[in-house]
């Protein structure tokens, strides 16, 4: 949810009308939202390329993930991790374009931990994975864009380790 949306919730449960700090609130998120717009589309317009060089670095840190008995070693194995970059990548953009990092916690952090054990995929290469797509992703943005799109990442990475 947008922060819009959370402030018009919030003020509707406790039946009012929104304040005038929940107003500047607003005001201030339409204000950047040229900006959110701006970096939402350059990630998801370099997704393949983002998703190229980051998976380049981190075979590169770990190349036991892609050797004989890793994780990503075979095609299919490989393939899969970069469909999970890219989701990644795109989860960013969700809590971008909210201005908000709920969307990344309800859509794609909940039992991650979990699922990645289950599957036997080891938790630090995972974020070490989302460290390197944060890496090539923010390289491709200005650094006022690069300073607002970091924080999402790190939520991830944080929320996994």
């Amino acid at each position: 949810m947008s922060v819009v949306s959370q402030l018009i919730l919030q003020a509707d449960d406790e039946l009012r009308y929104p304040s005038t700090g929940e107003l500047q609130s607003i005001k201030d998120f339409f204000k950047t939202g040229e900006q959110r717009v701006r970096i939402a589309t350059a990630l998801s317009d370099s997704e393949r390329k983002i998703v190229e060089e980051a998976s380049k670095k981190l075979w590169k840190k770990r190349p036991d993930f892609i050797s004989p008995g890793g994780n990503a070693y075979g095609q299919r194995e490989r393939a899969l991790c970069l469909r999970d970059y890219g989701w990644y990548l795109r989860l960013i953009t969700y809590g971008i374009l909210a201005g908000d990092k709920e969307p990344i916690e309800s859509i794609g952090l909940i039992g991650v931990r979990e699922m990645y054990n289950s599957l036997g995929v080891p938790v630090p290469g995972m974020v070490e994975a989302i460290r390197c797509l944060k890496e090539a992703s923010l390289a491709l943005l200005n650094q006022e864009d690069a300073k607002e799109a970091a924080p999402y990442f790190d939520y991830i990475a944080q929320a996994m380790s």
